[in-house]
């Protein structure tokens, strides 16, 4: 079996480096927000080219964060409506909601599959407060006309990057190109975490110290408490892993990049489409989908000749139960993707027989 992502494999690549790290925290005997943590926002900021970053549990917890920074702050209000793609994971929605602003859901493009510039900007109005742009499968969906129009108008920008750490616009890092940005370090992403992980970077300094406020209870000085905050930090160990590969992400994306062009070049199925790419030096593959009506027969079909796969997203977040108030809508693309979309193993460790397997299976697959 070709796995979808072999996550013990390419742990293992580290295992003397976070063995050492493991012990390294265990003797200072310091837990949580101590020196790993403070040297990882440090390293992660100068990586993506911002001037703060503050590490946190998990990605959810970073939008939301944001979001709720803007709110302590005074840049957002109760009710503001925010942007967002119809086809994001369901965090990107639940941040919005739990903030009790308002989500405006934009249909994707049939073209990249990213609520992008173009969207985004058919979308605006005029009491739009955010745009949330969700650089999904790894790819910038950022633009330098939609930058312009929010700067114009006050609307903030602020990035989903939990799938595209070291994804690059006009040799920009995302995580650095709007207002402010949201990762997550989920153990699945490009910079993976062992266990959960999340962090926030922006250039606003004021927006960064009442995040960093906020993560920690509302708290700068232990016992007194400025906003009612929450508890979402990163934690030692999970900062110290990210470290180590954080020396290696820009090489893993290299790898993916060079698996994905293999994987376009030789996928040649009528019943296929594999993903448009603009510019493979800018994409970090964290996801490669093919779109086929007939996405449940191609999933077995892969499964048989020993391939595994996943479906991104199955259902999107206006059509989720929690979500009804919103199931009028009619978002076409997103609905479409949710139906047809199936990614492909595309990761650093993925060989070049393992890719002609991948294409063999996909050029076999007749339908039926």
């Amino acid at each position: 079996m070709i796995p979808y992502l072999p996550l013990k494999e390419i742990n293992a690549q580290y295992q003397q480096q976070t063995d050492e790290a493991l012990r390294r925290v265990t003797e200072r005997g310091w837990y949580i927000m101590g020196e790993e943590c403070a040297a990882f926002e440090k390293e992660y900021a100068a990586y993506t080219g911002t001037r703060h970053c503050i590490g946190c549990g998990n990605g959810y917890d970073a939008l939301w964060l944001i979001l709720n920074g803007y709110k302590q702050i005074g840049k957002l209000s109760d009710g503001d409506k925010i942007l967002v793609p119809a086809n994001t994971f369901i965090a990107s929605v639940l941040a919005i909601t739990h903030n009790n602003l308002q989500p405006v859901f934009v249909d994707p493009s049939p073209v990249s599959y990213l609520a992008g510039e173009k969207e985004m900007l058919a979308a605006v109005g005029d009491d739009t407060k955010a745009v949330l742009l969700v650089h999904l499968y790894g790819q910038d969906s950022y633009g330098d006309t939609l930058a312009s129009v929010c700067r114009e108008r006050g609307i903030l920008i602020i990035e989903d990057n939990a799938q595209a750490h070291g994804a690059l616009h006009n040799n920009q890092r995302t995580g650095s190109l709007g207002n402010a940005a949201a990762h997550s370090f989920y153990p699945g992403k490009n910079l993976g975490a062992m266990g959960d992980g999340g962090a926030i970077t922006t250039d606003d300094t004021e927006l960064a110290e009442t995040i960093y406020t906020l993560h920690n209870y509302g708290s700068r000085e232990k016992y007194h408490h400025i906003h009612c905050g929450v508890n979402s930090r990163l934690d030692e160990f999970q900062a110290a892993v990210l470290r180590i590969k954080l020396q290696n992400l820009d090489k893993d994306n290299n790898q993916r990049r060079s698996a994905a062009r293999e994987l376009i070049a030789g996928i040649n199925n009528p019943l296929v489409t594999s993903p448009y790419i603009s510019d493979y030096h800018s994409h970090v593959f964290h996801i490669f989908p093919l779109i086929t009506p007939l996405r449940d027969k191609l999933r077995q079909h892969l499964a048989t000749a020993g391939i595994e796969t996943q479906i991104h997203y199955p259902v999107p977040p206006h059509k989720q139960q929690c979500y009804r108030a919103y199931s009028h809508l009619h978002l076409p693309i997103a609905e479409q993707l949710a139906q047809q979309e199936l990614s492909l193993p595309c990761h650093p460790l993925l060989s070049n027989e393992e890719i002609d397997r991948i294409v063999t299976a996909v050029n076999s697959f007749t339908g039926e």
